[in-house]
């Protein structure tokens, strides 16, 4: 290799990172977005006086505009390419964050909080199938740890949210200045990603379409990881102090090691990829969570209902991440199988606390977990669905330059 390849060969690898780096910054940004609101939801329900029930109804809004957006993402990149259709999408999540405090009523806040879900869903397929891409480049695993920057900004999001309701801020106040600050983040990152074209011969791909036959197999073992997280993050407290007996800072302390677990698990998940390859490392996921399920139907006491509580948490943690990577790769629409997994994913992330909520009235809520035990299984059994394909098997990303090949993958900013 000669001094001009070697050079060459530098600056496409500084570009690389420099994207890795952006698009990690992305994910953090849409994570925060997320844990900032989060925080403010007592606030909300108290400044439009509506009560416990009609505060779940406006809060299925999120995921039923999500669902409805999500497949209009890859229409947006056709016509404007990633990086634009990027910052357009993110500024759009990052300034519905204001929307919800606005809202003098519950009508004005179920509108608030569909805007709100489809400005989520259509920049989540966004930036996961740019994270694909730059994967594909970078030639390693990388989305676990994409997954793991988006659980540190929910973190973060969350406790600057925490100190603002601590302090008694109006959340109007506190959510535009975070809608502010992360929307000037999110845009100054996105200068750095990288900038793909689809070729001008190819048609664009439908507003609203059916995802592909592929991506509802590899959406049914995200379906079943999603479930076990969401009955987890919001049932695991409910279950230690109802079914254990425990008392609250116990009962509070279990979602927290479930939460730890999974941030962590993401960040060591890349390295179990690139050692093991995505199908062994989902099913052993699959393995240890449905072990986890195992114990917390049977813990006698807290210390053996939280440490299965955990092992369902660093089970599923590579699922999600793992599921768009292998949605990217199957076919010639990355864009399109990504918002058909997220869609799936979106759905059993809605229905999986009041599924829960079903089988334990009808039963009990360790039938409940007994349920998030057998769909644990499904994740290991149905491992085989995110196996990589052979290198060029299949179009990874239809793209050409906007103007040469080193304009395409350059991610620095436009001039």
């Amino acid at each position: 290799m000669g001094a001009g390849e070697r050079g060459d060969k530098r600056g496409t690898d500084g570009r690389l990172r420099r994207a890795r780096c952006a698009v990690a910054v992305v994910f953090a940004v849409h994570g925060a977005v997320t844990g900032s609101f989060a925080t403010r939801v007592p606030w909300i329900q108290a400044h439009t006086d509506v009560g416990a029930g009609r505060l779940g109804l406006a809060l299925a809004f999120p995921a039923i505009g999500a669902s409805l957006a999500m497949p209009l993402a890859g229409w947006v990149g056709h016509r404007l390419g990633s990086r634009a259709a990027l910052r357009v999408l993110l500024s759009l999540w990052c300034a519905s964050l204001a929307l919800p405090a606005l809202s003098p009523g519950l009508l004005a806040l179920c509108a608030a909080l569909a805007c709100y879900g489809a400005a989520a869903g259509m920049a989540d397929v966004a930036m996961n199938a740019l994270g694909v891409e730059t994967e594909n480049r970078i030639g390693r695993s990388i989305m676990s740890g994409l997954h793991g920057m988006w659980s540190v900004g929910v973190l973060a999001g969350s406790g600057a949210g925490a100190v603002a309701a601590h302090a008694g801020t109006d959340a109007r106040v506190h959510l535009g200045i975070a809608a502010t600050a992360l929307l000037l983040l999110g845009a100054l990152a996105c200068r750095w990603v990288l900038d793909l074209r689809t070729a001008p011969e190819e048609h664009p791909p439908p507003r609203f379409s059916l995802p592909p036959r592929a991506a509802l197999a590899i959406g049914a073992v995200g379906f079943c990881a999603v479930f076990a997280e969401g009955a987890s993050l919001d049932w695991s407290a409910v279950y230690l102090r109802d079914v254990i007996g425990s008392d609250p800072g116990v009962a509070a302390a279990c979602t927290t090691a479930f939460s730890c677990t999974m941030a962590a698990a993401r960040f060591a998940g890349d390295a179990a990829v690139r050692r093991f390859g995505p199908v062994r490392t989902v099913r052993a996921g699959g393995a240890l969570a449905t072990a986890g399920g195992v114990l917390v139907v049977s813990a006698a006491g807290a210390p053996a209902a939280i440490a299965g509580f955990a092992l369902i948490g660093l089970g599923i943690a590579v699922v999600v991440p793992l599921a768009f990577a292998a949605a990217g790769r199957s076919g010639p629409a990355p864009s399109q199988a990504i918002a058909g997994v997220a869609t799936i994913t979106y759905t059993s992330g809605l229905i999986a606390p009041a599924a829960i909520g079903q089988v334990a009235g009808a039963s009990s809520l360790v039938m409940s977990f007994a349920l998030v035990t057998v769909l644990t299984t499904g994740v290991a059994v149905g491992a085989g669905v995110l196996r990589t394909p052979a290198r060029g098997a299949v179009g990874v990303v239809r793209a050409v330059p906007e103007r040469s090949d080193s304009a395409a993958e350059s991610p620095g900013p436009e001039q």
